[in-house]
């Protein structure tokens, strides 16, 4: 990130699992409506960490209508995703087959409780990230924005929790800043906002509210011109970053004189 100014803040990489990455931005790859779309959609964003979702995509890597054929490895941090899985077994093992099929060792844990919101099971997450961890995965954990289940995905050893702003695909936005600002001042490891970001003024507000970084999709792929958009959430993501690293003005209900009230002229 780069800003125009004598002094510009530095601030560190984003460091998850023992890597580090300069973009704090990730990005999934469904519902484009081709892959030429996608590609120039990703480039546009600055992304490194790219999610794929293993129970949805073709696997081979050398047919060119599949998705893993237009990804390189060698720009990309491919990071395989348990997308549609709805129990802890389920989410198991699709993650053991990501790995088997040549992904990393990081998987982007997903179990969903309810079909109709998306919501995740809490209890299934857990169990599945014990297990994922104990096998050696570095597990980013989908959730939902409580604090207890966040800090027993922490214990359970999670590289990353990812509560979501709102359910996936809704585009609303930020629900619940205070939940999100809870669970990042309680948690030592990365908190990654994942699912319900909808355009460029959502991904500022939530990273001014000091979080790792954002995933997205949906804003993405259902915008009108998703890599205009992808740009836009490039910029947005630095600007509330950047926010949140030089500290906002303090709210107050009175007006406050910007220049001073004394020394005026008469």
């Amino acid at each position: 990130m780069t800003i125009t100014h004598a002094e510009p803040i530095t601030d560190s990489p984003l460091s998850i699992g023992g890597r580090s990455f300069r973009s704090r931005l990730m990005v999934g790859t469904g519902k484009y409506r081709n892959n030429d779309e996608m590609v120039r959609a990703i480039e546009a964003s600055g992304a490194e960490i790219v999610t794929v979702a293993v129970r949805r995509v073709d696997l081979d890597r050398t047919r060119d209508e599949g998705i893993l054929y237009h990804l390189n490895p060698n720009q990309y941090f491919l990071l395989a995703n348990t997308a549609g899985c709805y129990s802890a077994d389920e989410a198991v093992r699709y993650a053991r087959l990501a790995r088997e099929a040549g992904f990393n060792e990081f998987i982007k844990l997903e179990v969903i409780g309810d079909r109709e919101t998306l919501l995740p099971d809490t209890q299934g997450l857990i169990a599945a990230a014990s297990e994922l961890v104990a096998e050696g995965f570095e597990v980013l954990a989908y959730t939902n924005d409580d604090l207890i289940t966040a800090l027993r995905l922490e214990d359970a050893g999670c590289a990353a929790v990812m509560p979501l702003a709102s359910p996936i695909g809704s585009g609303l936005g930020l629900l619940n800043p205070y939940g999100i600002r809870t669970i990042k001042r309680r948690l030592s490891v990365p908190v990654i906002v994942d699912a319900g970001v909808g355009t460029a003024s959502d991904a500022c507000l939530t990273m001014e509210q000091g979080v790792d970084g954002i995933l997205m999709n949906t804003a993405l792929a259902e915008a009108r011109d998703p890599v205009s958009m992808a740009c836009a959430m490039r910029l947005a993501v630095e600007a509330g970053r950047f926010a949140f690293l030089a500290g906002r003005m303090p709210r107050r209900e009175v007006a406050m004189p910007s220049s001073p009230a004394s020394g005026m002229l008469e």
